[in-house]
């Protein structure tokens, strides 16, 4: 993998992707048939969800060829592909950083530093590659849909439901996403300038680069880009973070809930015409986000990487959507996609009437 550019590099991203490759799980057993049918009936349910997620959000693409096709290119990958995948986004995302870390700590990132960050996030990508379903990533080029296939596998097999409709029922959700940074193209632009924004500053002013050992400090900065990149923040964010910038997280966190939320409201509202077993797919998929059966580890592991946060944000996010579409409807709610100004903030994403009073008057 190459770096996103010559600038220097907080994290070797090229060892960190090898380490979470090398670290991911393999995923469960099939054999090649099971496997064909797997990767084309995800390719499938990816094609066929586009034309439902239009007709049901009501949202237009800003461009789009004639006659619709995709919203973006697909790939049906494994895990270490997935995870793989991942550092080169985050390698995006951090581009300069490098140089503000080695500015604070007169002296360019060392070798060690770099692959101490990198076996740390690498560890935790091959972590998270067993549980990702599915993704949408807007930060590489114009776009991709990742679908990961032995996770969809796996958990059809823990769920017992309907293959065809739980394909295309995670692909309805990740279809959304696409869509969302489709109908509003500046929307990547402007996540990944305030997600930046927040990390520099947090290598500006984070007390570890006065007070700690400098390879110590890339593996608290690390923690923090990947918390950052996720829109969540735990201890170790609320440790090096100053008022102004856990005020920006908030804000940042409150427009992560609303992609979620809204994707999470819309695959459901496709309805059972078009996926007829939903209604038991989504009582039993959240009893899996509640955890029923996790082990004790797994809990400690899932609040350690900030995944309690990523349930809020569902929750909070689709509460969101559905307040204001009570409100104003589906159309009052698009409104939120046309410009930057018109996304929620940290106190509207649990206020939807403030959002509305505010945008809709």
């Amino acid at each position: 993998m190459t770096q996103a550019s010559a600038t220097p590099q907080i994290v070797d991203w090229s060892a960190a992707a090898q380490i979470a490759a090398r670290l991911a799980a393999p995923g469960p057993r099939a054999d090649r048939d099971e496997l064909d049918s797997l990767v084309s009936g995800l390719r499938t349910a990816a094609g066929d969800a586009v034309g439902h997620v239009l007709e049901t959000t009501r949202m237009t693409p800003a461009a789009q060829a004639a006659g619709g096709a995709a919203l973006s290119p697909v790939a049906v990958v494994d895990r270490a592909t997935w995870a793989r995948a991942n550092t080169q986004s985050m390698a995006v995302m951090t581009d300069g950083i490098g140089s503000v870390v080695a500015e604070v700590s007169k002296g360019a990132t060392s070798a060690g530093a770099q692959m101490a960050g990198a076996a740390e996030i690498g560890a935790v990508l091959a972590l998270l590659s067993g549980r990702v379903l599915g993704q949408f990533d807007p930060y590489s080029g114009p776009g991709r849909l990742l679908l990961v296939a032995p996770n969809v596998l796996q958990a059809e097999r823990a769920l017992e439901v309907p293959v065809r409709d739980f394909r295309l029922w995670v692909c309805l959700h990740e279809q959304t996403h696409a869509l969302q940074f489709a109908a509003a193209p500046w929307l990547s632009g402007h996540l990944s300038g305030r997600t930046r924004g927040l990390v520099t500053g947090m290598a500006r002013t984070s007390a570890e680069l006065a007070k700690a050992r400098f390879d110590r400090k890339i593996a608290v900065i690390g923690r923090s880009v990947l918390d950052a990149l996720r829109g969540e923040g735990g201890t170790i964010m609320d440790g090096v973070l100053t008022h102004d910038q856990k005020a920006e997280l908030a804000d940042i966190t409150a427009v992560m809930a609303l992609l979620e939320g809204h994707a999470d409201v819309m695959m459901d509202a496709v309805g059972p015409r078009v996926v007829p077993s939903v209604r038991r797919i989504r009582a039993k998929f959240e009893r899996r986000r509640d955890g029923e059966g996790r082990s004790t580890f797994d809990v400690v592991v899932q609040k350690l990487l900030g995944m309690e946060a990523k349930l809020a944000q569902y929750r909070d996010g689709a509460a969101f959507v559905r307040s204001v579409e009570r409100a104003v409807g589906r159309e009052g709610l698009n409104a939120v996609w046309a410009g930057p100004e018109n996304l929620p903030t940290a106190r509207e994403i649990a206020d939807a009437r403030a959002w509305v009073r505010r945008v809709h008057g």
